[in-house]
């Protein structure tokens, strides 16, 4: 039976609902099914395979200065050093000139909530407010309202980076996108056929995830990261690693450059714009979760550099106590403008803590427990979550083939899940229809684009070499 019939058959089954006006001019899942598939006319699937940089092209090196703008200073060199490291990892700092070539891009026109770093290593497994564990994309510090096809042809692209990084074939490479891009529109045809409020619902449980892994050796270091991740306490291993409490009060331990005390003004005026600051990320709480971060006491900060793309931004840890044997640490993240606002248009939300705290809750199954947003004394703005709540970050890089397309198809179903939480998968599953021409476009596109970007690091290497960045190296 033809996709627009079930949809139809569904409609029907609906009819008697459809008395009120605004029901009455809904479109139904059938006409929503044609309306995507009508887009096909203005933007073919096979126009996605194509990339070919424009033109007028911005060098890659100029896009990543641009980046730097705004960054602390003395850790713009980490973030070359880690950028400078390979392909893939040049491909995770360097989320704004992706933006800039998907814009120069034919695209359908359905938008969706759009990540707008989509790659492989932005997704993982955490913990929900009911302490159920999780698998969902864990880092939406670029998210905005977009094109679904973004997400896509980024996390692609980062499969193909990843896989040549751990010396697979080009053969495997490509069937890791297709395994993706696959579950993608399969998941979304799913998606496409069930109601709305069972599309919210759902959700990747570690524990089903990993029941299904084929590999075993995959499958019983999984059971143990996910057993070590559940017995981990702030108290017992956060605590420890992350505080010293020799003096009057615990304080956050430096490790420069990595974890460090900022000094720029006095102890006291500091103390005073942080807490003011805390103070307007606590009104953003609701009422009972804000009742329980007051049972705690605000006792230090540190900038801690994370990641790669997040590098020399103002990001750091809050240590809270309770009690003396009671810690909590939040972490801080530097909320700048999307790298595709220039792209997709601007946020609604004045402050980019928000948009990034909305953006969660439109694409996450489940969002952080102390999630919410703020603005410091000199207007930069932030949002806040947990630093780590049973969060358990893939392998990928000892990943085996078999092992990657696994993996591939759960990142697929997960993006296909966030997308269809804000977007009309009706729309995108009629757009993409139930051939793989779309998939064979997007692997196409991805292993074009992994060229290009291995071309962009070699534009690095040749700066670095010729001395025109500072770089630090860390040691492995």
């Amino acid at each position: 039976m033809g996709k627009g019939k079930k949809s139809s058959a569904k409609s029907e089954e609906l009819q008697p609902l459809e008395t009120s006006p605004s029901l009455m001019s809904h479109p139904t899942l059938a006409e929503l099914y044609a309306i995507g598939k009508s887009f096909r006319d203005k933007c073919p699937r096979e126009l996605h395979a194509i990339w070919k940089p424009a033109a007028d092209r911005a060098l890659p090196l100029a896009l990543m200065e641009e980046s730097n703008k705004g960054r602390m200073p003395q850790l713009v060199p980490i973030r070359h050093g880690r950028m400078m490291k390979s392909p893939f990892t040049f491909f995770r700092g360097a989320a704004l000139n992706m933006a800039a070539d998907l814009a120069s891009l034919p695209g359908c026109g359905i938008r969706v909530q759009a990540c707008g770093d989509c790659h492989l290593m932005n997704f993982g497994s955490y913990a929900t407010p009911e302490r159920r564990v999780i698998f969902d994309i864990n880092d939406l510090d670029e998210t905005l309202p977009a094109p679904w096809e973004w997400d896509v042809k980024r996390l692609a692209a980062s499969f193909v980076l990843a896989c040549r990084d751990n010396g697979f074939s080009e053969e495997d490479a490509r069937d890791a996108v297709l395994a993706c891009v696959r579950s993608y529109r399969e998941r979304m045809a799913e998606y496409s056929d069930m109601n709305v409020m069972d599309v919210w619902y759902a959700s990747m449980d570690v524990e089903e995830v990993i029941s299904a892994l084929e590999d075993e050796e995959t499958k019983k270091r999984a059971k143990k990261r996910l057993e070590k991740a559940r017995q981990r306490s702030v108290l017992e291993h956060d605590f420890p690693e992350l505080a010293i409490s020799t003096g009057l009060a615990p304080t956050i331990k430096e490790n420069p450059p990595l974890i460090f005390h900022l000094r720029d003004q006095e102890h006291e005026v500091q103390m005073t714009r942080i807490k003011q600051a805390f103070s307007r990320y606590r009104e953003t709480m609701q009422e009972d979760r804000r009742l329980l971060l007051d049972r705690f006491k605000l006792m230090d900060v540190a900038i801690k550099v994370v990641g790669v793309g997040s590098v020399g931004t103002y990001c750091g840890i809050l240590l809270l106590m309770a009690s003396e044997h009671d810690p909590l640490f939040l972490q801080f993240k530097h909320a700048r403008p999307s790298v595709l606002e220039a792209y997709a248009g601007k946020s609604l939300h004045s402050n980019h803590g928000q948009r990034i705290v909305h953006g969660c809750r439109m694409m996450q199954s489940a969002s952080d427990l102390f999630l919410g947003w703020t603005e410091g004394a000199e207007g930069r703005q932030f949002y806040v979550r947990q630093l780590k709540d049973m969060k358990v970050k893939p392998m990928v890089e000892i990943f085996m083939p078999s092992v990657m397309f696994e993996y591939a198809k759960l990142c697929g179903w997960t993006l296909a899940h966030a997308h269809a939480r804000s977007g009309e998968p009706a729309k995108i599953s009629g757009y993409l229809g139930e051939s793989d021409k779309f998939d064979r476009a997007i692997a196409d596109f991805s292993v074009a684009y992994a060229n290009q970007t291995e071309r962009d690091h070699e534009e690095l290497m040749k700066a670095v070499r010729a001395g025109k960045l500072e770089v630090f190296v860390e040691e492995q």
